[in-house]
């Protein structure tokens, strides 16, 4: 039996046309997975194509609107343009592993499939400990303000965003190691090839970084982290502090909604022949289930740019200025109707305002 585990977990082939579960039985034996092969062909590929195009919209506006206003003077502005940087460098892999799955043959040789396996998991670690970061500069904003003015600078924000793309590769270092591109009747896998007797202990050991980086430390540090900024918020006489707390709610929710189904069957799949038996039914039901929780779990990229950029006023601010500079003006020369110098000096008034200290965080 061929094993494979490519970096949107697809069940393995035999021959494309008998498929066995990502993790060994203690047994040998072949498994019929024609269905589930059918159903990741025709499913995936349109949904990760959707996934590409919204994210990629939001997280190029995001960088856009950061770089040409020039607010990175702003270290929760620095981190929001690496978080973006993040989801788009997730994003670049995605197109190749569409052609995987549609096809089911790599054919963009060995060192790509090294490459995009290292940057497919440092992009979605990167993401992960952005999030962390822009958790925790919103609770020295709000918590310990007098604080938050000696370290939330510039070169610490730039210092920090170096380290933790240093941790993001080192994350993902295993993926640049053991992805390998193989040839098997005359077609092209690229998947992680371990060594023979350690490979049960390396694919748990993958299930179980997955879910204590993905998921356990980033809900850990938002549950201590935010119940501090509601705590501090309750005794705050601004009317903004409820539309900051429900916001805080929704981040939470959120990210365990999208990442939670699927670090929880990754380590179900890590670990099934230790939680419950084995056999090919249910060795199906959780390929099918990593089909849809993996879905739902990279939808989260297009999500980012909404709730940490879009929601912020004076980014929807910068957002509505950019639009209107560079689409409206321009159209307005052929089309009457569409509006012109008035909402550009009105734009420009309220650029000029002041900004809460709610409204610069949340």
């Amino acid at each position: 039996t061929r094993k494979m585990a490519t970096p949107i977990d697809r069940p393995e082939t035999e021959e494309g046309v008998i498929w066995t579960t990502p993790y060994e039985y203690e047994f040998t034996m072949l498994c019929e997975k024609v269905k589930v092969q059918v159903l990741g062909t025709q499913l995936l590929p349109p949904l990760y194509a959707l996934v590409f195009s919204v994210g990629l919209l939001g997280n190029v506006l995001v960088v856009v609107i950061l770089t040409k206003y020039r607010r990175l003077r702003i270290m929760t502005n620095i981190y929001l343009l690496n978080l973006a940087i993040s989801d788009l460098l997730f994003l670049f892999t995605l197109p190749f592993w569409i052609h995987y799955v549609k096809w089911n043959e790599w054919v963009f040789g060995h060192c790509m499939c090294k490459l995009l396996s290292g940057l497919y998991y440092m992009g979605l670690y990167g993401e992960t400990f952005f999030i962390i970061l822009l958790t925790i500069d919103r609770y020295l904003a709000i918590v310990h303000a007098v604080f938050a003015l000696r370290v939330r600078t510039v070169t610490f924000g730039i210092i920090s965003s170096v380290l933790t793309w240093a941790l993001a590769g080192l994350a993902a270092l295993p993926e640049f190691i053991f992805h390998e591109f193989q040839e098997e009747s005359e077609q092209g896998f690229c998947s992680s090839l371990y060594p023979e007797d350690e490979e049960d202990a390396w694919k748990r050991f993958h299930a179980v970084r997955m879910n204590v980086l993905g998921l356990t430390l980033p809900l850990l540090i938002m549950a201590v982290c935010y119940a501090g900024i509601i705590k501090t918020l309750i005794k705050c006489p601004s009317r903004k502090k409820y539309k900051a707390i429900r916001l805080i709610f929704v981040i939470m929710v959120v990210f365990f909604i999208f990442w939670g189904p699927y670090n929880l069957v990754l380590l179900l799949s890590a670990y099934q022949t230790v939680f419950f038996e084995t056999d090919c039914e249910r060795s199906k039901q959780l390929d099918v289930a990593m089909l849809v929780t993996e879905v739902i779990a990279y939808t989260h990229c297009c999500v980012n740019p909404v709730i940490y950029a879009f929601v912020g006023e004076r980014f929807r601010e910068h957002l509505h200025h950019f639009f209107h500079r560079h689409m409206v003006q321009p159209l307005g020369k052929y089309i009457p109707f569409l509006p012109s110098e008035k909402l550009e000096r009105a734009n420009s008034v309220s650029r000029s305002t002041g900004e809460q200290e709610l409204s610069a965080v949340f």
